[in-house]
């Protein structure tokens, strides 16, 4: 008889003991996920009367593939436009909530003496409420439709974005071994220019190549060529220093704006549901009854800093971004657990090396806990609510009830036609400035560090940099372009010429800044080639920058990108508009 491999009995085992705590859960209307998290306990090493896993590295892999495709999955479902049309309500609610939340957390850790690092993990994993669990809460309990669950989702969206700005900031805080204002500003800064590059360019060309391949593209096809750029990211978001999931994050959210979105999602999903039960397999794998029972109070104290911090900061959160007290109490309410970033940034801590072994399990302990509680603290919050008005000073009621949001709706004063078309102006202004500022850093970065090496074996060593600089600039002159005419002569811009000496003043002043701007960009290519030349340097900038402006070549290509570019920016929607 042949001799079976280990890891695949380990996967035997694992999927019996997914498939019957699944089920067992199902039948009780508990989250799927703590049966997984069960089942792992049952099939760990720590269960001495249970068969257990033999290979623990090789679940370990699995786990990260989990991990992969759960990010991959989340950015697929996730839109950058559905954040910009949310408002600030649900953006300023967030960024409080993970703030105070991380706070609590390292106060916990603080108190009972754990080291620096488990007390920055401990405060990002109950920052993290659960979006699996919520949304399984509201839709089993009939609240989907209400204001405050709108509200709730909305804020999770905006949660589930910053928890992977911090996975970068906590993998960089990590590997430098300390806190670092210059350091983590720096990788914030990197993490924003990666997004913009590869959000531009993916944008670009993956929609245009999934438009000429459609007549090939079954299910199988489509499957494999989604899962081919998804992981083709993860090996480029980790050649740039940032973590797989990351990677796999950005990949979904450009494939989230193709046309073939929810069918790639459709498609991904069997393959996610695997490795994801894998994931939280593992996670259930790493209880360890004995720590559980020695750190009971740490694990009881965190329970109750969720509890209480939720309810309380989060109310204050979204009375903040100006919600009522009722609706910021059944918001609050709602996020009183953590869940599944909670559990990847506690394999990020493990990975890494730098958090204690305790801190896993007791995380994962206060996980299942908080999760059974949830809807029972969905519940509570209009009883609280009722309770909490009779205590209250009626000035106080009164205050707190009022609407900010409406409130300032009616007391605002209507801007002016002209107001609004000079905002719309200069948010493209803006927009158009980054996109293109942030290419032609890319296309310098890799000209210096990759083209240069292959121009130096071809072209004498005099002229290697005058050569990739101006084969640089080349590539670069569309966006120059853009950079000083893109939206220069739109029928707003021209009707806000026309309408005085104030907005003349505006749209100059902004001409002059394209200007500035594009002229600090080509003077690196210039600086590069003739380095040392003052006047030259000046000369040279000048004259690039003539050429650029005047170029009809420049100006019908330009224009045919940014047409290309806003074509698959909006083709979903006019997709849905079409069905």
């Amino acid at each position: 008889m042949s001799q079976l491999e280990p890891l695949i009995a380990d996967l035997a085992l694992i999927l019996i003991c997914a498939g019957v705590m699944t089920l067992l859960f199902k039948s009780l209307k508990q989250p799927i996920v703590l049966g997984y998290i069960v089942a792992g306990f049952l099939a760990s090493p720590n269960m001495p009367y249970m068969p257990s896993v033999s290979d623990m590295h090789g679940v370990h892999v699995w786990s990260e593939i989990g991990v992969i495709f759960l990010l991959f999955a989340l950015g697929l479902e996730f839109s950058f436009k559905k954040i910009l049309k949310m408002g600030a309500a649900p953006i300023i609610a967030a960024v409080f909530i993970i703030l105070a939340m991380m706070y609590v957390g390292a106060c916990v850790g603080e108190i009972f003496g754990w080291n620096q690092m488990d007390c920055i993990f401990l405060g990002g994993m109950l920052a993290m409420s659960s979006t699996t669990i919520i949304f399984k809460a509201f839709d089993d309990m009939g609240l989907r439709e209400k204001r405050f669950a709108g509200l709730v989702l909305s804020v999770l969206i905006i949660e589930d974005i910053l928890a992977i700005v911090l996975m970068v900031m906590l993998s960089t805080l990590a590997v430098s071994k300390e806190f670092e204002g210059t350091q983590m500003l720096y990788s914030i800064l990197q993490l924003g220019l990666y997004l913009i590059l590869w959000f531009t360019v993916g944008l670009y060309f993956i929609p245009l190549a999934l438009r000429k391949l459609k007549r090939l593209m079954n299910d199988e096809t489509l499957l494999i060529t989604a899962l081919a750029l998804c992981f083709g990211m993860v090996v480029a978001a980790s050649a740039a220093g940032f973590s797989a999931a990351f990677g796999a994050f950005v990949m979904g959210s450009i494939l989230a704006e193709t046309v073939e979105a929810e069918k790639i999602e459709h498609l991904v999903a069997p393959v996610k549901n695997l490795f994801g039960a894998i994931f939280f397999v593992s996670v259930g794998m790493m209880v360890d009854v004995n720590l559980i029972i020695e750190y009971i109070v740490p694990i009881l104290s965190i329970i109750a800093a969720v509890i209480l911090g939720q309810t309380i900061l989060s109310t204050c959160g979204f009375l903040l971004s100006g919600q009522s007290l009722k609706t910021s109490m059944q918001c609050s309410f709602s996020l009183t657990q953590i869940g599944e970033f909670a559990f990847i940034l506690a394999t990020l801590g493990t990975s890494l090396h730098v958090t204690s072994d305790f801190l896993y399990p007791i995380v994962v302990a206060v996980s299942v806990f908080t999760t059974f509680t949830t809807p029972y603290m969905i519940r509570l919050a209009e009883p609280t609510y009722k309770a909490l008005i009779k205590m209250l000073p009626a000035r106080w009621i009164a205050k707190l009830e009022g609407n900010k949001n409406e409130k300032d709706e009616k007391d605002e004063k209507p801007s002016s036609e002209l107001q609004q078309m000079y905002d719309a102006c200069f948010k493209r202004f803006a927009f158009n400035m980054l996109i293109n500022t942030v290419l032609c850093i890319a296309i310098m970065a890799i000209m210096y560090y990759y083209g240069q090496s292959i121009i130096a074996s071809m072209v004498p060593e005099a002229w290697v940099h005058p050569v990739t600089a101006i084969i640089g600039l080349i590539i670069c002159s569309p966006f120059l372009w853009m950079m000083m005419r893109a939206e220069a002569d739109t029928p707003e811009v021209n009707k806000l010429w026309e309408s005085g000496a104030r907005w003349r003043v505006r749209i100059t002043a902004y001409g002059l800044l394209r200007l500035v701007i594009t002229a600090v960009v080509i003077s690196y290519f210039v600086d590069y080639a003739i380095p040392g030349s003052t006047w030259l340097g000046i000369f040279a900038i000048v004259a690039i920058m003539v050429l650029i402006y005047f170029s009809s070549a420049l100006e019908k290509h330009s224009k045919k990108m940014t047409e290309n570019f806003t074509e698959n920016l909006n083709a979903r929607e006019k997709n849905n508009e079409q069905k």
